[in-house]
């Protein structure tokens, strides 16, 4: 074991198993994403189904689509976008705000950018248990300055789920999660334990930085990087620039997935039951019948 991983306190540091460049592909209506999970290279890491990293100028954008069986998490890096959804809930996020919303049983919604220019943010899908997947919809919305944020030696972490350095969120995560966002100015570097049964990875959204092993080679913005097992992860920042990343974790569910687009569920019977549900508006979908989004101005 090197100096720095015993200066980490892990007795397991969590190296990368796995590195994968999320490269822009077209969703929604005229939207680019780059997808990171979710992608043939990277189906699926045990609980998160989908990262993307989105850029979206008016008039694109996410119009009117159903969701069931996960939540879906945006956080907004750059701009604001508007939700909409047919239990009437309507709200806008902006710069640096984070929407966790729970589809649970059924949602239909839209997610359009809320003013000019291009819009940036992440979405992350994370899965449902079987016993969680037909809860009732719920939302968590934290604006920027609610979020816990922590600093020291160079390191600065905003912590939407989970907590570090000693601080702790209060979002509730159905399926136990983290989601750290750093930033390590140049030459710092940061150690953040992780709970052994979890998996986890990192996106890398600006900079470049090692992670792992301090011999590791530096990786840059826009990949995704899988841990393996162990007890925590370090990170350096060995370039001249800021280094911003985010770090995810979560609790296996060790469950099947079946996936039909924005429909996740454990078997192929209860997609297709969903798809029923879906087309004749019933079990969560009842008021999709009357609801169309309005325009966002």
């Amino acid at each position: 074991m090197s100096a720095s991983d015993q200066a980490s306190g892990f007795t397991r540091p969590r190296l990368v198993t796995k590195k994968v460049l999320a490269k822009p592909q077209r969703e929604g209506d005229g939207a680019v994403v780059r997808r990171s999970i979710g992608r043939s290279e990277l189906k699926y890491v045990d609980p998160f189904l989908m990262l993307d990293e989105f850029a979206v100028s008016p008039p694109a954008g996410f119009p009117d689509h159903p969701h069931r069986g996960f939540e879906t998490v945006t956080y907004m890096m750059q701009g604001a976008f508007t939700h909409q959804d047919f239990t009437g809930h309507k709200g806008t996020i902006g710069t640096g705000d984070v929407q966790w919303m729970t589809a649970g049983r059924g949602i239909i919604h839209s997610e359009m950018p809320a003013g000019e220019g291009t819009q940036t943010g992440l979405q992350l899908w994370i899965n449902l248990s079987a016993e969680d997947k037909m809860v009732e919809p719920r939302y968590q919305e934290l604006l920027s300055k609610d979020i816990a944020k922590a600093e020291g030696d160079g390191v600065e972490v905003r912590i939407i789920a989970g907590e570090s350095m000693g601080v702790k969120s209060p979002v509730y995560t159905r399926t136990p999660t983290m989601y750290l966002d750093f930033t390590l100015q140049p030459r710092a570097r940061m150690h953040q334990s992780i709970p052994e049964s979890w998996n986890s990875f990192v996106y890398v959204l600006e900079g470049e930085g090692v992670f792992g092993s301090l011999n590791s080679s530096s990786v840059t913005a826009h990949h995704a990087l899988v841990l393996g097992p162990g007890d925590g992860l370090s990170a350096w920042n060995k370039s001249s620039k800021p280094l911003r990343f985010v770090l995810v974790g979560g609790q296996p569910l060790n469950e099947p997935v079946v996936q039909y687009g924005p429909f996740v569920m454990n078997t192929q019977a209860e997609i297709n039951k969903t798809i029923e549900d879906y087309q004749y508006c019933k079990n969560g979908f009842e008021m999709a019948k009357y609801w169309r989004s309005q325009s966002v101005d």
